[in-house]
């Protein structure tokens, strides 16, 4: 009675503005305005990169930055078995990419990686995300690209008030909404914009695809212990003095509890019955810089500072069944990372560039188990540098060419334990060397680039038992990865294409195993190597009324350990994926979509008996259509998993089959 009653008074509400648009008399005529959400572009590094506006992603209501993540070209996304987005690319694993928010990496934390699927999307006004040889001045673990999320670091300072509100069901009885508000102002000696935001879902389950068997006790056509309740918000405030010195806050956070999928087709003794009853994530983090300014070391020079406090808990509740009704054990966990940032900006003539930046982070983690409690601290420490060359030669093609050249050293210790065998003291250096060039008047970018870097354990993989599914392994060494790449830009018309090679080479590389009988426990072990190279292609185009996005990435990745001759293959790295996206606007104010998603064949351990098992691909459609009826409201329809096709993260753990949502949005 619930799903029918909110789906009937969602469509009835989107029927309202038809009647709204009659008396919404002035006309306007402006000139056309193309918006792409993802475009390629290259940096002065020699790094593959693409820019994205989140607002002008087709994302459901109350989003979270997992719905962006998925828009993104040639980034892996997939649900592992405690309910989590993990990210990767490359080849490479979710601990691997780091996310900063603001300059602040919220991936330097208890278990190195970020949970995508519980932070706040409507937050973030711009978005750069670079696949691979990341700069030396982002910190320490980067490893397989950056995701760089601007909230209140974005230069965006609007000239006029706006707001937003957005609501939307499912078929399955989905419920979400979410609102924000933008209001600049100025102030004396210069200008700001203040923006806040508030989102709420709340979801009886997500949808079952056609031809999975679900256990007994599920609501029919739902993922039994797939419901959720989460509510998130956010402020953030930026201030721009006509010096160009600014300042900038931004806090977010989230709180909720929601269901964890139990893997199928296991049996009962390999399945985790797990729910979070609570778990929440604050995120401050506050900016500010001089701007671009005379230096008193002569030419131009910037400084800016970041400092952010991310805190979190995350209570899992273990159950003995599918019954979901006799608790078996727990995990509650604590954490808080505080981290500083520094970069600093110094130019060397008219052609050169000076950049450092220093960070520093202090981890912390309480775990509490039914055995007792523990406490887990880290420190982690990078410093790093980087110069930018500009060589400019008017007797050459080249109408312009950048080199770029960096260094950094990075360190961490382990002062804290939990009372098990502390890590010792580590550290490694890192360095890059890249180049970007110019032909044809800048509409052809040629780029190439090499890098080393390390990455350090997280405390989660060395010594967390994941309630006894993970034997902890505390002599786990360093990842040491170097990759190069080289590709070309190129734009014609309103049309752009993107081709790149690449070749990464990941030295004692950590991966999770199986442990013999009787164990039957899951560890992470070192493995001498993992290789992958591919080519990756991103193009997009639009025409008058139409407007078209598409990515391939082609890869092969190989995992081996030539000390013991064993081999294993790489787990979630399809070797094949891509994606399709049409946009079209339509005559009476109406526009469509279309989305494919193409994912090749890719492999996971079978937690019954640790063998490679493979998952077979799939290709998935998604259908969209809206309606503006005034200058201000719009419906949207969107059928997701359009053929109901069997998609599977892990063993077990398929992806949503076919929804069916309605949102109304008011601007």
């Amino acid at each position: 009675m619930r799903t029918t009653i909110r789906f009937i008074c969602c469509v009835a509400l989107s029927a309202l503005p038809a009647a709204a648009a009659a008396l919404d008399r002035p006309v306007f005529e402006v000139p056309e305005i193309v918006v792409i959400g993802v475009r390629p572009v290259t940096t002065a590094g020699g790094v593959a990169a693409v820019e994205v506006q989140p607002d002008s992603l087709a994302l459901p209501a109350a989003p979270t930055l997992e719905e962006i993540f998925r828009e993104l070209p040639h980034l892996h996304v997939r649900t592992n078995s405690r309910g989590e987005a993990e990210i990767s690319v490359r080849g490479s694993d979710s601990r691997q990419v780091a996310v900063l928010v603001d300059g602040v990496p919220i991936t330097l934390a208890w278990d190195s990686r970020v949970d995508a699927s519980v932070i706040p999307s409507s937050a973030p006004q711009e978005l750069g995300y670079v696949r691979g040889l990341s700069s030396m001045l982002h910190g320490p673990n980067v490893l397989g690209g950056v995701i760089d999320v601007r909230v209140g670091s974005a230069t965006q300072l609007p000239d006029f008030s706006s707001h937003s509100a957005g609501l939307e069901v499912d078929h399955g009885g989905a419920l979400a909404g979410a609102a924000d508000v933008t209001v600049p102002f100025r102030a004396r000696g210069g200008r700001g914009v203040l923006r806040a935001g508030l989102g709420y879902r709340d979801s009886p389950g997500q949808a079952l695809a056609r031809g999975i068997v679900e256990r007994p006790g599920a609501d029919e056509g739902l993922r039994l212990n797939t419901d959720a309740r989460l509510a998130d918000g956010f402020v953030s405030l930026r201030y721009a003095r006509d010096d160009g010195a600014w300042i900038s806050f931004a806090g977010l956070g989230m709180s909720g509890k929601r269901g964890i999928a139990a893997e199928l087709g296991l049996p009962d003794a390999d399945a985790r019955f797990w729910r979070y009853p609570r778990v929440s994530r604050a995120l401050t983090v506050v900016s500010a810089g001089t701007g671009d300014r005379t230096s008193p070391f002569g030419g131009r020079g910037d400084l800016e500072a970041s400092l952010g406090f991310d805190a979190g808990r995350t209570n899992i509740d273990a159950y003995t069944s599918a019954a979901y009704d006799s608790v078996a054990g727990f995990e509650n966990g604590r954490d808080r990372t505080l981290t500083l940032r520094l970069l600093g900006d110094q130019s060397l003539g008219g052609a050169a560039e000076l950049r450092g930046a220093f960070t520093v982070a202090d981890i912390k983690h309480d775990e509490s188990l039914p055995e007792g409690d523990s406490r887990y601290r880290q420190r982690l420490w990078s410093l790093g540098g980087e110069t930018v060359l500009r060589l400019v030669d008017p007797g050459a093609k080249a109408r312009f060419l950048r080199v770029a050249a960096g260094a950094a050293w990075d360190a961490a210790e382990t002062p804290e334990s939990g009372g098990k065998e502390p890590l010792g003291r580590l550290d490694s250096w890192g360095g890059r060397l890249g180049l970007t060039g110019g032909l044809d008047d800048g509409t052809t970018q040629i780029h190439a680039g090499v890098s080393r870097r390390s990455r350090f354990p997280s405390l989660r993989e060395l010594y967390s038992g994941a309630l006894n599914r993970f034997a902890p392994n505390p002599d786990l060494r360093p990842e040491n990865l170097l990759a190069w790449e080289a590709g070309v830009t190129a734009r014609a018309g309103r049309g752009e294409i993107q081709a790149v090679v690449f070749h990464n080479l990941l030295r004692d590389a950590v991966v999770r195993i199986r442990l013999p009988e009787p164990d039957r426990r899951f560890q992470r072990v070192n493995r001498d190597e993992l290789r992958s190279t591919g080519l990756e292609l991103t193009g997009s185009h639009s025409w008058h009324r139409l407007s078209a996005t598409a990515h391939l990435t082609l890869q092969s990745v190989e995992l081996t350990d030539t000390g013991s001759g064993a081999e294993q293959r790489p787990e979630n790295l399809p070797e094949i994926a891509g994606g399709l996206g049409l946009r079209a606007d339509l005559p009476q104010g109406w526009s469509t979509r279309l989305d494919m998603r193409w994912t090749g064949e890719q492999f996971a351990i079978d937690p019954t008996n640790g063998d490679d098992s493979r998952l077979a691909p799939t290709v998935r459609f998604d259908l969209g259509a809206m309606r503006t009826w005034s200058r201000h409201v719009e419906t949207i329809v969107a059928l997701e998993n359009v053929g109901d096709v069997v998609s599977q993260d892990l063993i077990g753990l398929p992806q949503p089959g076919r929804t069916l949502r309605v949102q109304m949005r008011v601007r």
